[in-house]
């Protein structure tokens, strides 16, 4: 399942987006048209939402360059839910995160490296 889940994202040319929630439109575009059911915010815990799990992979989407002290922490979170079996960090821009929390693999893929964005 994971390698379905990242061979549908890496699918992915993101034209310009101007808000976080432009990628998760395009996301849930994308995991529909692969046949991938998926929930949109998933709970995953009392105070724990991912963007979108896809049976027990879960995608967490960054706009921009993110924190990555912020980012590790929220993959440290989401790790720890016995729902997730793996994580797919989805982001603008290069962020350094471990490849494994946990115990469990984070997956980064960078939209602007998918063949770039296309800007306006």
């Amino acid at each position: 399942m994971l390698q379905t889940v990242l061979d549908a994202l890496k699918e992915l040319r993101s034209p310009f987006a101007l808000y976080e929630m432009d990628i998760h439109e395009m996301v849930a575009k994308r995991l529909a048209e692969a046949g991938l059911p998926f929930v949109h915010e998933a709970k995953l815990a009392p105070g724990c939402r991912i963007d979108y799990l896809v049976d027990t992979i879960g995608i967490e989407i960054k706009k921009g360059k993110p924190d990555a002290s912020a980012v590790k922490k929220q993959l440290m979170r989401y790790a720890a839910c016995d729902g997730v079996e793996a994580i797919v960090l989805l982001t603008q821009r290069t962020v350094a995160v471990p490849k494994m929390v946990l115990g469990k693999p984070v997956h980064v893929i960078v939209l602007n490296l998918l063949w770039g964005v296309a800007l306006p």
